[in-house]
């Protein structure tokens, strides 16, 4: 073709190379900084021994990722595998004595303390160099020992001489102590009022002082946080109003403890609570959260706590699995405990899980989702009656979109925890699309099933599918992945013949898939 045949003159007619010539140094410092950014941050670092013309390049990046992760060899990671497998495979019961203290304590420790030696020299030598920099983002990641001095000075100037707006700071526990980072009494920096950050995250680490003084900060995220006070996390409500995200994931507290979230000035508008060891979280006054993630931890709302309410997830678990206490020890909760108080919610997801089915209807329904428009119920146990979640359907009159996944148990439905429903006055519900994932035929699911096609006259699309789950998308939104099952000509007309009795023939045409 004729353009290649000009680029080929082209590339003829460019002077070689002469010996010994750099021609990568040559290129602007636009390009270099567009390789450089491509570079774990060690190696970025280490080209300005290259020659003059590196030299100064790595001041230019904007963010530094430094992890000791990076420094440590393959054979640890190796040496971990192997500690899993054996502990997954239950044989730690034969080897763990001679393992643990001749093989595994002396080799995992070994490379910990080589990797935080050449990580703590490389730190040092980053700040002895005085170069002025601007950083934006700063991550850490480091092993809890006693030498993480020069972690912290590192904290500290970077916060207040190169302006780090954005901090991630994440402790890493060694081989054979569980141990979390403590900043010193001063907190992040010497200067915390005229600091630019406005996004932090901590993990396995003390909640450090001060955290009211950053006036910028907007964004907080606590992971593994070391057994606290229920004052400490609501301190950090209290005292910083200008946050508007907060993310608790697994942060340990008393386990009978409540934490107070009573906050009337906060701009909260995100707030996700994740497997966090606590009693229970009481809301008294958020009043501008729009979105709440709540999994595996009791939640209590009072009345008008969170008027702009309008995203939620919300999983729980009840009930054990040994015999005996099972049955002793079961519960059951009515679904109007959860939802009394957001009543102006419009995506909501549901994950209740257990042995037993522990949900129950409200004995007094009625319309607490009035605005409810998108919901997910994903992960009921196949043991379970499925159709439980009609009463959501009950409560919500204006919605359309209804997502449902069944996850397969190995227990066989519990006929004594068949819910006796009450005829329904539901009518002409405007719900649009009703997908079932998991869809094995069974009795409470064809049920479910032929309830939403009789009361919803609105309806357009009824998808069920064998095979599929709900994928989650963030915190708040999902996506049904399915996979497509061969049905049989027989097993599709006795399907269809189950679900369709209850279609009025007056009632619009339904699109019915099943996959």
């Amino acid at each position: 073709m004729a353009w290649r045949r000009r680029v080929d003159r082209l590339l003829r007619r460019r002077p070689k190379a002469a010996p010994g010539e750099d021609r990568i140094s040559a290129l602007p410092d636009d390009l270099l900084l567009l390789v450089l950014r491509r570079l774990d941050t060690r190696a970025a670092l280490g080209t300005g021994v290259l020659s003059r013309r590196w030299a100064g390049l790595p001041r230019e990046l904007a963010a530094l990722d430094l992890r000791v992760s990076d420094v440590l060899p393959p054979r640890y990671q190796r040496w971990l595998l192997r500690h899993r497998d054996i502990y997954s495979k239950g044989t730690f019961v034969l080897y763990r004595p001679r393992l643990a203290r001749h093989e595994f304590m002396p080799n995992m420790t070994r490379y910990e303390r080589r990797a935080m030696r050449a990580f703590t020299r490389s730190l040092e030598g980053l700040l002895a160099a005085g170069a002025r920099r601007r950083v934006s983002r700063l991550r850490l990641e480091f092993f809890t020992t006693r030498n993480t001095g020069c972690i912290d000075r590192l904290i500290s100037h970077a916060m207040d001489d190169w302006g780090v707006d954005d901090l991630e700071v994440i402790a890493r526990p060694t081989f054979y102590q569980q141990t979390v980072h403590t900043f010193p009494s001063h907190g992040l920096c010497e200067e915390p009022g005229a600091s630019r950050l406005r996004s932090l995250k901590l993990g396995c680490c003390v909640i450090p002082r001060r955290l009211h003084r950053y006036g910028a900060l907007t964004r907080l995220v606590l992971q593994d946080v070391a057994e606290s006070p229920p004052s400490a996390y609501e301190n950090v409500f209290d005292s910083c109003p200008q946050l508007q995200v907060v993310h608790l994931n697994s942060c340990l507290c008393d386990r009978d403890a409540v934490m107070l979230l009573d906050a009337p000035e906060s701009q909260i508008r995100e707030l996700v609570i994740d497997n966090c060891v606590i009693g229970s979280v009481w809301l008294r006054d958020l009043p501008n959260l729009e979105r709440l993630a709540s999994m595996g931890t009791k939640l209590c709302f009072e009345s008008d706590s969170v008027p702009f309410l309008r995203q939620w997830h919300l999983a729980r678990r009840h009930g054990i699995e040994v015999e005996g206490f099972r049955q002793l020890l079961r519960r059951h909760l009515e679904l109007n405990q959860f939802v009394e108080h957001t009543r102006d919610i419009t995506d909501l997801i549901i994950r209740f899980t257990g042995p037993d089915r522990w949900i129950v209807p409200s004995t007094s329904p009625s319309s607490l989702l009035p605005n409810l428009r998108r919901l997910l119920v994903a992960d009921v146990p196949s043991s379970w009656d499925v159709s439980w979640p009609r009463a959501l359907l009950e409560m919500a009159p204006a919605l359309e979109t209804f997502h449902i996944h069944i996850a397969s148990c190995m227990e066989e439905p519990n006929n004594e925890e068949i819910i006796s429903w009450h005829p329904t006055k539901l009518r002409g519900h405007r719900l649009k699309e009703f997908v079932m994932a998991g869809f094995q035929g069974a009795e409470r699911q064809v049920y479910l099933v032929k309830f939403v096609m009789e009361v919803c006259t609105a309806l357009r699309r009824v998808a069920m599918f064998r095979n599929g789950h709900a994928q989650d998308k963030g915190h708040w939104d999902w996506e049904m992945v399915m996979q497509q099952h061969s049905w049989t000509q027989e097993e599709k007309d006795a399907t269809l013949n189950q679900i369709m009795g209850a279609v009025s023939s007056a009632a619009p045409p339904v699109q019915v898939v099943l996959g």
